[in-house]
């Protein structure tokens, strides 16, 4: 597996990293240990070092699968969690809470679910706006200093509140969604990264699975699936969205990959500085992932990859209400 550098003088971790939000939430199915354990250990095998998670995967359900999965194997593992937001108790909405109590609370809750000392990166999921971001970064720095993080990092925040965050506290890495059909980081996001020497993290880079092209109805999603809300997987978005995958598809199919590879592809050149963290609950689908690192796109490739995908191709937002409503622009 190739490594990049969350930064320039940042931690050394896998080119691709492995996404674990899926194992435990949001995409249907129950909990599957056995199979999560077995994805983690064969990611492992592959050189993956870059696992994320998040206090709000489950709730709680993935930190403790991903903790035991990693017994005994902790030293091979860069670990990524998140704390900050959840749903109400009507899942109808977001609570965002990035107070200094809660960064407290937060992290004991983590490193307990984690069987950790430490993590490795520790997100703020989404920032708070009635917290003002120096005080959110500035206690999340008090656990660096206390050993108990090594690196923080922030999810979806606007240049402006990254900026006051890094002048805070150091920042090694910014998680933000970004593939071939959510290019918003491209506006400023990406080149504040590179100027401050952040680390960028893009997470769904195959569109929530979409881009992979195995998604080909709605009916393939499981009941309770929230992709089924999301509005590029409805209606009449979905089967524009997918005459934009089957593009992909045949254009990666020319040089004997999947749709999925050339996306991953695509996003990797997009800087050095990036690092996407797919995610997958199949051993297969992992190992076609990680596959991805090694190809490296012509500039004929990305000439057409432009050409048959370009940017806002997608149709529909890439959250429904809920989701807007907690990002930070």
């Amino acid at each position: 597996m190739k490594t990049r550098t969350l930064g320039p003088s940042g931690p050394e971790v896998s080119a691709i990293g492995l996404g674990c939000m899926g194992m435990a939430a949001f995409y249907g199915r129950g909990s599957d240990e056995a199979q999560a354990t077995a994805v983690i250990h064969r990611a492992l095998d592959l050189g993956v070092t870059l696992f994320d998670t998040a206090e709000m995967y489950g709730p709680h359900i993935n930190e403790l699968q991903l903790g035991k999965a990693l017994e005994g194997r902790r030293d091979r593992a860069f670990v990524a969690t998140k704390f900050g937001i959840g749903y109400n108790a009507e899942r109808t909405a977001l609570a965002v809470d990035g107070s200094p109590a809660n960064v407290r609370r937060a992290i004991e809750g983590s490193l307990m679910r984690l069987n950790m000392d430490h993590v490795d990166l520790y997100y703020l999921h989404r920032v708070d706006p009635d917290t003002p971001i120096e005080e959110t970064v500035g206690a999340m720095g008090e656990l660096v200093t206390e050993g108990k993080v090594r690196f923080l990092g922030l999810s979806e925040a606007a240049p402006a509140t990254l900026r006051k965050a890094h002048a805070a506290h150091p920042i090694t890495a910014l998680q933000t969604e970004y593939s071939l059909w959510s290019r918003e980081p491209e506006d400023e996001i990406l080149a504040t990264c590179a100027e401050l020497g952040i680390g960028f993290v893009p997470y769904s880079p195959l569109g929530r699975g979409f881009l992979s092209g195995a998604i080909r109805s709605i009916d393939d999603l499981e009941e309770g699936d929230f992709r089924r809300t999301n509005p590029r997987f409805m209606g009449e978005n979905f089967q524009k969205n997918l005459d934009l995958v089957e593009a992909v598809k045949t254009l990666a199919e020319a040089r004997g990959a999947t749709a999925a590879q050339l996306a991953l592809a695509w996003v990797l050149s997009r800087g050095e500085h990036l690092v996407p963290i797919p995610g997958t609950r199949r051993i297969a689908t992992l190992e076609e992932n990680v596959a991805a690192a090694d190809m490296v796109l012509t500039a004929e490739e990305l000439a057409a990859i432009e050409t048959i995908f370009p940017r806002d191709a997608a149709v529909g937002e890439r959250y429904a209400a809920a989701g807007r409503a907690a990002l930070n622009r």
